[in-house]
């Protein structure tokens, strides 16, 4: 063998020996990335995965009787939303946070009753009861509210789809209720959805 192709399968070698020990490092990195995330492990079975959306797309014909001021399907199994349009043109599907156990949420039919730009957040009675610390509210706009830049009030009371300055919550159980979506996404949906669209929780 010659003295530059030892030279060359060294150094190939090498880039792929520092590329496996950086593959290995990286390991620990991500376990510990998981200490202190908004995931509980109250309510959370042993085979919930951290952070796991399912994207998988959905006909509205097997959830609602018709589309009549838009509708929204929030999947709490695969921790998304679907959304759309009366007219059905537009179908949007985006992640979301979820509730921390099922005794924190509902499932059943309701409808947006609301749209607020910046709301404000106030814990209920049971969550300051949980967490006496909490403040009485979190004024609209701030960094520290957890609706983020806009929330869907539904009709029942205290539930919203809203958004989070915590992107770390979205495909995780992490909420004490309500859906969360990425900022962008609130948006988004905000812009398309109207008071009286239908919402379903399943």
């Amino acid at each position: 063998m010659t003295e530059a192709r030892s030279k060359t399968l060294n150094r190939r070698l090498f880039v792929a020996g520092a590329g496996l020990a950086m593959g290995a490092a990286a390991l620990p990195a991500h376990a510990q990335s998981m200490e202190g995330s908004t995931e509980m492990e109250t309510g959370a079975s042993s085979s919930v995965r951290h952070n796991a959306s399912s994207f998988r797309m959905l006909n509205w014909q097997d959830y609602f009787e018709n589309t009549r001021n838009g509708a929204i399907l929030c999947d709490l199994t695969s921790r998304a939303l679907h959304f759309w349009t009366e007219d059905q043109s537009v179908y949007k599907l985006f992640p979301t946070s979820v509730p921390l156990s099922d005794e924190l949420t509902r499932r059943g039919k309701t409808e947006v009753i609301q749209k607020v730009v910046a709301p404000p957040w106030r814990p209920t009675a049971s969550m300051k009861e949980r967490h006496p610390e909490w403040p009485d509210m979190v004024p609209g706009g701030s960094p520290d509210n957890p609706l983020g830049t806009h929330a869907l009030y539904l009709g029942w009371p205290a539930y919203r789809i809203h958004g989070t300055h915590d992107t770390r919550k979205i495909g995780r159980r992490s909420s004490n209720g309500c859906v969360g979506l990425y900022n962008e996404h609130i948006q988004e949906l905000f812009a398309l959805a109207k008071v009286g669209t239908q919402v379903l929780l399943i």
